[in-house]
């Protein structure tokens, strides 16, 4: 297994079109993970979780982290003890 189908199939673009060029496959595959950190990113401010390590994860890992920060549940507040009502 070369680069470029490590690179495919990491990227999940094999499973979408096999049959790529290697440049247009490294283009793609850094736009695509580009998406996904910026995703990542902002899923993870919303859902409370660090920003900045679920962004690098998106990066390096692209649809991998992005499937992972979906089937994570949302972080909850903690709760306010001091009683009001």
């Amino acid at each position: 297994m070369d680069f470029y189908q490590l690179l495919g199939y990491f990227s999940g673009l094999f499973f979408i079109k096999s049959e790529m060029d290697p440049t247009s496959l490294l283009r793609t595959a850094a736009l695509v993970h580009l998406l996904d950190a910026i995703l990542c990113g902002v899923i993870a401010n919303y859902s409370g979780r660090s920003k900045t390590i679920w962004t690098i994860a998106g990066a390096i890992c692209g649809i991998w982290a992005l499937a992972a920060i979906f089937l994570l549940p949302a972080k909850s507040s903690p709760k306010n003890l001091s009683g009001s009502g």
